[in-house]
C-alpha cells in the first residue's frame, strides 16, 4: 500500500476535515479527497462520513487510526531526525500560547537557548486556535490553558497556575480579608472589577470556586490581556483575579496585595501540547526538556500575601 494514503487518512482523521488535512500536507484538498477515495477502495470499507460539520469518522476509521498511528508517526519521527539539520541554529521552531505566560515565563527561559542560536518565531492566541494550527502543522509547540482532546496530539503537563484575588494596598484596606470571610463575595460588591473578557472567564471560576456563585455584576474594565489588567490594578482602577506568576512581583514589592486566602485557592493546568509525530527533531525535545526544568522554579517565585 502507498504510505501517502494512510498520512492523508491520518490527517483528515487527526483535524476533522479534509481542508486542514489538505493544509497540513501542502497538497491540494481535491488529491486529499483522491487519497482518501483510493484507501477505501483499498480495505472495502467506508472511513468518513462528509458533514457540514467536517469528515466524521466512522468505526472503521477509529480501528485503522488504532492500528497504523503509532507505526506511522515512528516513521516519520525517524526520518525527521536523519534529515534534521546539526545544529540547534539550523531550524526556526514555531511556539503558540498565551500572550502572558510566553512573555513572562517561556521566552525569558528560552534565553539561554537563544543565545545559543535557537530561533523562535511566536504567535499569541486562545488555545482551541493554537491547537489548530498545531494540527494543521502551523505551530511546533503549544502552551494550552487546557488539555487538548485532538487526535494526535500529546500534552504533557507543565505547571499549575493558581489563582489568586488581588487588589491595590487602598482597596484590600477596604474590603479585608476578615471581611471576605465573614460575608463571601457580597462585601466585594462596592468595588470596581477589571476583566480579562465580558464573560468573566477566570473571575467567574474564582467565584464558583471559592464563593459557590456565578458573578453578579459586570466588570468596570475590560481588556484583553492579563498583564493590562494587572497594570490597572496596580494603579489602584480595581480588583481582579490573576495568576500568581503573573504578578507574583508586585506582590512581593506591596503594589498589589492579595485580598483573600482561600482554602482551597483556584488552580488550573497549562500543557505543552505537540504533535505526536515529532517532526521537528531534536530541536523540539530539547526545548520541551528545557522549559520543564525551568517549571520547577516558577512556582517559587517570591510572593506576598496581603
Amino acid at each position: 500500500m502507498d504510505l501517502s494514503l494512510l498520512r492523508s487518512f491520518l490527517a483528515v482523521y487527526r483535524t476533522g476535515s479534509f481542508t486542514k488535512a489538505a493544509g497540513l500536507l501542502a497538497i491540494s484538498q481535491p488529491a486529499v479527497t483522491g487519497q482518501i477515495r483510493n484507501l477505501e477502495s483499498e480495505v472495502g470499507q467506508l472511513l468518513f462520513l462528509r458533514t457540514p460539520r467536517g469528515a466524521v469518522p466512522t468505526e472503521s476509521a477509529d480501528e485503522l487510526a488504532r492500528e497504523v498511528s503509532g507505526p506511522l508517526d515512528e516513521l516519520e519521527s525517524a526520518i525527521a531526525r536523519r534529515s534534521e539539520p546539526a545544529g540547534i541554529s539550523e531550524r526556526t521552531l514555531s511556539i503558540a500560547g498565551p500572550p502572558e505566560m510566553i512573555s513572562v515565563r517561556v521566552l525569558p527561559a528560552l534565553a539561554d537557548l537563544i543565545g545559543e542560536g535557537l530561533r523562535v518565531r511566536v504567535s499569541f492566541g486562545l488555545t482551541d486556535d493554537n491547537v489548530d494550527g498545531l494540527t494543521a502543522g502551523l505551530h511546533d509547540l503549544v502552551i494550552a490553558t487546557s488539555r487538548p482532546r485532538q487526535q494526535g496530539i500529546v500534552a504533557t503537563p507543565l505547571m499549575d497556575e493558581e489563582f489568586l484575588l488581588v487588589g491595590a494596598p487602598e482597596h484590600a484596606k477596604k474590603v479585608t480579608s476578615h471581611d471576605i470571610d465573614q460575608h463571601g463575595a457580597a462585601s466585594l460588591a462596592g468595588l470596581p472589577v477589571i476583566a480579562y473578557a465580558e464573560n468573566l472567564p477566570i473571575v467567574r471560576r474564582y467565584w464558583m470556586t471559592v464563593f459557590e456563585e456565578r458573578p453578579a455584576f459586570t466588570a468596570q474594565v475590560v481588556v484583553p490581556d492579563l498583564r493590562a489588567v494587572l497594570a490597572a490594578v496596580k494603579a489602584g482602577g480595581g480588583i481582579s483575579v490573576l495568576p500568581s506568576y503573573l504578578c507574583a512581583d508586585e506582590l512581593y514589592r506591596g503594589d498589589i496585595q492579595v485580598m483573600h486566602e482561600p482554602e482551597f485557592a483556584p488552580l488550573n493546568t497549562l500543557f505543552l501540547a505537540t504533535r505526536a509525530a515529532n517532526t521537528a527533531g531534536a530541536i523540539l525535545s530539547t526545548v520541551q526538556a528545557h522549559l520543564l526544568m525551568k517549571a520547577q522554579l516558577w512556582s517559587a517565585a517570591p510572593a506576598a500575601r496581603g
